[in-house]
C-alpha cells in the first residue's frame, strides 16, 4: 500500500509513497514528493553511491537542464546533458540508442544514475534507456508536465514507440524516486494542462470519485498552477497510480485498470502519426468506452453524460473523426490487454468500479463508435 503524508499544509511537500509490492526490485518502494522548489532534494534521493549522472531532457528544456547540472556538479557528481528531441518525436529505438552511446562513451556503470526532465514521453524513454543499461541503472524522474506528474512519472513503465504502435517495447523498471515540482507548471501553456487533466479525471472515473466533484465545483480553477485545487487533484490523482501499482507492478490484473481510455486513444494517436496530444486521445477514449458500456447494459447514462460533461467542461474533445473507424480498429488489435484475436476494453460498470470487457462482436465497437463520430 501507499500513504500519504503532509498533505494538510500547502507551503511543505506531499510524499506519497509507493510501496515496493512484491515484484519490484527496490523492496521499499519510493517516494513521489509533490510541491514547491524541489531541486534540493534530488541530491537527498540520489545517495551517495553514483558517480556520473546523465540528465536526459527535451532540447526545449535546456535552460531548466543547466540549472540541474549545476546542483548535481555543486553537490559533487559528475553531471552530463544528455539531449534527446521534443515529445513524442524523442521516443524511438534511434534515440534510446543515441542516448546507450553517450552511456557508454561516458563510461556509466551500473551505480551510476539517470535523471529525467520533461513531460510524459521523455520519462517513459530516460525509464527504458535506465531499464537495458547494463539491465538496470537508477533512475529518477522530474516530471514537468501536468501529465507527466500524474501519470508517466509513477508506476514504473517504460517505453518507446513503433510504426505499428505506441508503447509496445519497454520495460517495468521502477523509478527511485520522482520529484514533481508545481513551479514547473508554471510557465506550463494551458493546452498543456487541459491535456493532462485526463490522466486525472480517468482516475477520478475509476477509483476516487471526490476529483470528479472537485472539477465540477471549481471548473475555473482546474487550469490554474497556483491553485490549491489543481494540487489536490494531482496529490489524488497520484495517490490513485501509487495504490494501484503498488499491488501490480507488472499489469498482470489490477493495473490495467489504469488504461480506461486508453484502447482507442492509442488507436488515434497512432493514426495521428503522435500529432495529437496524449490527453485529448484519452479524453475521446474514455467517452467512447463510456458509450460501449452503456450500450452493452453495463452503464448508466448519468455516468456516461457525466463524462462528456467534466471533460467538455476542461477543454477536452469527447469525439473523433467519423471515417477513421477502420484505421482505428487497426490500432485497436494492436493493443497490450488483447489475448490473441480477443479484443478486450477497460469499461465501467459505475463510478470507481472498471472491469475488463472482452469484446464479443466488433460490431459492437462500430455501434459505439457511430455515438462519438464527428
Amino acid at each position: 500500500m501507499s500513504e500519504t503524508t503532509n498533505t494538510h499544509n500547502t507551503d511543505q511537500p506531499t510524499v506519497i509513497h509507493v510501496s515496493g509490492g512484491s515484484e519490484n526490485e527496490l523492496n521499499g518502494g519510493y517516494d513521489v514528493v509533490i510541491g514547491r522548489g524541489l531541486l534540493a532534494q534530488l541530491p537527498g534521493m540520489l545517495g551517495h553511491q553514483p558517480h556520473r549522472v546523465a540528465i536526459i531532457l527535451p532540447r526545449a528544456l535546456r535552460a531548466t537542464g543547466d540549472v540541474v547540472k549545476s546542483a548535481l556538479d555543486d553537490a559533487g557528481y559528475n553531471a552530463i546533458l544528455v539531449e534527446i528531441p521534443d515529445s513524442e518525436e524523442g521516443k524511438h529505438i534511434e534515440v534510446a540508442s543515441f542516448c546507450w552511446q553517450v552511456l557508454g562513451q561516458s563510461d556509466f556503470t551500473r551505480s551510476d544514475a539517470i535523471v529525467s526532465v520533461g513531460g510524459g514521453a521523455v520519462s517513459d524513454l530516460a525509464g527504458f534507456v535506465a531499464a537495458t543499461w547494463l539491465r538496470g541503472v537508477r533512475v529518477i524522474h522530474m516530471p514537468t508536465t501536468l501529465l507527466g506528474m500524474v501519470d508517466a512519472a509513477v508506476g514504473g513503465k517504460t517505453g518507446i514507440n513503433t510504426a505499428e504502435g505506441k508503447n509496445l517495447v519497454g520495460a517495468f523498471h521502477p523509478p527511485a524516486g520522482v520529484l514533481a515540482d508545481l513551479d514547473t507548471l508554471l510557465t506550463l501553456p494551458k493546452n498543456e494542462l487541459i491535456s493532462g487533466l485526463a490522466e486525472v479525471i480517468k482516475c477520478g472515473f475509476i477509483a476516487d470519485g471526490k476529483i470528479l466533484d472537485l472539477i465540477e465545483d471549481n471548473m475555473d480553477q482546474v487550469t490554474n498552477p497556483h491553485s490549491p485545487v489543481l494540487r489536490e487533484l494531482i496529490e489524488r490523482a497520484i495517490q490513485v497510480k501509487a495504490d494501484i501499482v503498488g499491488k501490480d507492478l507488472k499489469e498482470s490484473n489490477l493495473r490495467q485498470m489504469l488504461n480506461y481510455g486508453h484502447t482507442l486513444g492509442h488507436a488515434i494517436e497512432l493514426a495521428e502519426r503522435y500529432q495529437y496530444r496524449h490527453g485529448a486521445a484519452v479524453a475521446v477514449g474514455m467517452v467512447f468506452a463510456a458509450e460501449l458500456a452503456r450500450s452493452v447494459g453495463r452503464l448508466d447514462d448519468e455516468t456516461v453524460e457525466r463524462h462528456k460533461r467534466i471533460l467538455e467542461g476542461v477543454g477536452l474533445p469527447i469525439s473523433y473523426q467519423g471515417d477513421r473507424w477502420a484505421t482505428l480498429l487497426d490500432g485497436i488489435r494492436r493493443d497490450k490487454k488483447n489475448r490473441g484475436e480477443q479484443l478486450r476494453f477497460v469499461i465501467l460498470e459505475a463510478q470507481g468500479s472498471p472491469v475488463i470487457y472482452d469484446v464479443p462482436d466488433e460490431s459492437l465497437l462500430f455501434a459505439a463508435y457511430q455515438e462519438i463520430a464527428d
